[in-house]
């Protein structure tokens, strides 16, 4: 696993961080960690779209977020557990995995003179 798929993994955590920290902050401690989760999360998304396709990027991450997000509420705040829930989210990542296998190898992006 190269480092541009590590940083999507890796910003897919903090952005289940900050979305969490939106509903849950309350005081400006928790707000200050909310919007640090988001920079760090959209900067680690930005330093992999310049390897990997955007598009790829882009899915993975929101699916991963997605998953985490879910998951997290069921863990951490009662949310309650449906089948139902959790036979998506597999679904989700799923599909996650998928695009990270047909991806193939990232693209030069340099022009040639």
């Amino acid at each position: 696993m190269n480092r541009s798929w590590i940083s999507i993994i890796i910003g897919a955590l903090f952005e289940v961080m900050w979305v969490i920290g939106f509903k849950h902050a309350d005081d400006l401690i928790t707000w200050v960690g909310t919007v640090a989760a988001v920079i760090i999360s959209f900067g680690l998304i930005i330093i992999a779209s310049t390897k990997l396709p955007v598009g790829t990027v882009y899915a993975v991450f929101t699916g991963l977020g997605t998953a985490g997000t879910i998951l997290s509420e069921m863990i951490l705040f009662d949310e309650p557990v449906k089948l139902i829930k959790l036979l998506l989210i597999a679904l989700l990542l799923a599909g996650v995995l998928g695009l990270k296998l047909v991806g193939g190898p990232p693209k030069s992006k340099e022009v040639s003179a």
